[in-house]
């Protein structure tokens, strides 16, 4: 059971606090769809919150369409996405959602013993019709706010993918699908939910990425003594933002976070001669490394650096790979 931490003498309210820790459970699949929330009650118990203060919370969530809730139930993670069945527009396969599962499990199995898409497409035109259209683009939208993430994303998605990968804001999505008849958006479960909206009525599917749980880098983090300053060094402003929450959840006042992006020269430097360790994701982790070589008369002792070698998760690779036809 995940514990979520509350700061009292914290500047960010306990409710918000709170539901950037559910929402990044959510958005890291450790509350994976279908996952059934803690009771009020039982939250309540954990963290010290009023049951009327987490009950505010579950309900911002629901309104941002992250968890729902079912009358005499609880509290339910949303299937966002692909997840969600969007695919299922034929009323027959609507009456019968199970066949359109065996139909796809019987279609991975087909390719893993070597059956072309050709071949497979005359058993099982409509899935393989839609694979064949939606792998012809493969869009990455986010907030303009935060292309850093973006950027992140399609770094991550060529590199595994190997095919060409388009960035778009959010702000923008649908001039984009207004000018291309087949194309498949991904996108962090972070924004899942504005870019379904903007997709659905374009009748274009939208997959949504895990991101990386983070546990090892916060299980060290736990380990820091008290006073050491930890630098963040992210594309995303936003992945920074969301990790100096965490950390301050995690430990509170006990630790220096310090954040900033690679292309942010003055910060990065004050990092590198401040942090004892700074942690950065892949692609931001080559002008980590100049920075510390260029400070070196600077610094006593360099400071430990951490790479994060991947932002979406492994499982999320496979899923889009498999629905790509690029298994």
């Amino acid at each position: 059971m995940i514990q979520f931490r509350i700061q009292p003498d914290s500047e960010i309210p306990a409710s918000t606090q709170l539901f950037n820790q559910i929402r990044f459970a959510i958005a890291s699949r450790q509350y994976p769809p279908g996952y059934k929330l803690p009771s009020t009650r039982a939250l309540a118990m954990q963290t010290g919150l009023h049951r009327n203060t987490i009950s505010k919370v579950y309900r911002q969530l629901e309104e941002d369409g992250f968890v729902e809730s079912l009358a005499g139930s609880g509290i339910y993670v949303r299937p966002q996405g692909h997840e969600g069945g969007s695919r299922l527009q034929s009323p027959t396969l609507k009456q019968h959602p199970n066949a359109y599962k065996i139909v796809q499990q019987a279609l991975d199995e087909l390719l893993s013993q070597g059956c072309s898409l050709s071949q497979a497409r005359e058993i099982f035109l409509a899935e393989i019709d839609w694979r064949l259209r939606c792998s012809a683009r493969v869009l990455v939208a986010v907030p303009s706010h935060d292309m850093g993430a973006g950027e992140l994303m399609v770094y991550e998605l060529e590199r595994s993918l190997k095919i060409p990968v388009q960035l778009v804001a959010i702000e923008e999505l649908t001039a984009v699908l207004d000018k291309t008849t087949s194309a498949t958006v991904v996108t962090s479960r972070y924004f899942i939910n504005d870019v379904e909206a903007l997709a659905a009525p374009k009748s274009v599917r939208v997959i949504p990425l895990d991101i990386y749980d983070y546990t090892k880098e916060l299980n060290f983090l736990k380990t820091l003594p008290k006073e050491n300053c930890v630098g963040i060094v992210s594309l995303s402003s936003g992945i920074a933002r969301a990790a100096e929450v965490i950390l301050h959840g995690l430990r509170g006042d006990e630790l220096l976070v310090m954040t900033s992006q690679p292309k942010d020269a003055y910060k990065l430097q004050a990092i590198v001669k401040r942090a004892e360790v700074i942690i950065s994701d892949l692609a931001s982790f080559p002008a980590v490394q100049a920075a510390v070589l260029a400070a070196d008369e600077d610094i006593i002792r360099p400071p430990k650096l951490i790479k994060v070698e991947n932002y979406i998760g492994a499982n999320s690779i496979n899923l889009l790979k498999r629905e790509l036809g690029l298994s």
